[in-house]
């Protein structure tokens, strides 16, 4: 990506842009643009200072865009939301939306159908979750109604980006990406997705349960003892997906492409970890940067060939 300099991207997300600069360099144009986007996408749907009909209307611009309808949304009201924003990265990312759009441009064909159609899924989960939520509130919180709504929005905001991964690694290289059926890395992929998707949901309960939202399916958000229960079972869930990403990893060819595909995981494991000594649901948990560091040297060396338990 040369339009968009790494400053953007490192801002935005310090570990995605550590596991970008990890990837083979053939990956790395459609998987930089295809993340830009979808995090701007979601600084627009995340956007509290402006009502939530101005970001489903922005929302559905951007979507048509991706369609190829034009641009005109962004003439419609973005710089408000440009305004609005006190993260100087995402700040800059809405600013810089026609570089994104100009890298799209410059994708092969089919890299930038993946590209569209991912972000397009990624957008419909955030659409979704704005109008679930629109009423909710500190004094008035909403749960999802079953495991089948929470499922259906870890994969339409990630685990529709384990199949992109897939897609493009076999599209930019070949033979060279993986022996696996592509099938069946598409299935670990997309599990890891929303493993890792499910992942922030538990780690952002606090602050989620602070505006209404509750992402786990209980019968009364406000009863801290269901929400510990519930919240111990989808941590078992997590870690299930996640080792489907640390076995997808293991079936990747080249030592820079296992060390970028595995390295969420083994973070994640990490995470998973810190939650279930944090019994309390306290302030966000985080992982140490020795962690941080242990996990990158520990997905530099990640094996190739058949799975051992991590």
């Amino acid at each position: 990506m040369e339009r968009i300099d790494r400053q953007v991207l490192r801002s935005v997300s310090r570990s995605f842009y550590v596991s970008l600069r990890m990837l083979p360099k053939p990956m790395r144009p459609a998987t930089g643009t295809g993340y830009l986007l979808a995090r701007a996408s979601d600084t627009l749907a995340d956007t509290a200072g402006v009502p939530v009909d101005d970001r489903l209307e922005l929302l559905d611009g951007f979507a048509d865009e991706l369609k190829g309808k034009g641009s005109g949304w962004r003439r419609n009201g973005l710089q408000s939301f440009i305004r609005c924003q006190s993260h100087e990265g995402e700040r800059v990312l809405l600013e810089r939306l026609d570089d994104c759009f100009a890298e799209l441009a410059l994708l092969e064909e089919m890299q930038s159908d993946a590209v569209r159609r991912t972000v397009e899924t990624i957008i419909s989960g955030q659409r979704l979750d704005l109008v679930r939520f629109d009423e909710a509130g500190k004094a008035k919180p909403r749960a999802l109604k079953n495991e089948e709504e929470l499922e259906d929005y870890c994969y339409r905001v990630a685990g529709c980006v384990g199949g992109f991964w897939t897609r493009i690694g076999l599209l930019t290289l070949g033979e060279r990406f993986s022996d696996s059926a592509p099938d069946d890395l598409d299935a670990l992929g997309v599990r890891y997705g929303m493993g890792l998707q499910l992942l922030n949901i538990l780690r952002d309960m606090p602050e989620d349960l602070e505006q209404g939202r509750c992402y786990l399916p209980v019968a009364d958000p406000l009863d801290p003892a269901a929400l510990l229960e519930s919240r111990a079972v989808w941590l078992k869930h997590a870690g299930v997906w996640l080792e489907s990403g640390l076995r997808y990893s293991s079936r990747l060819k080249m030592r820079r492409l296992r060390a970028a595909s595995v390295l969420p995981a083994l973070i994640g494991k990490d995470t998973i970890d810190l939650l279930k000594l944090d019994m309390a649901m306290g302030p966000k948990v985080k992982v140490s940067r020795s962690a941080v560091r242990r996990a990158m040297w520990q997905a530099w060396w990640w094996p190739k060939g058949r799975f051992k338990n991590y």
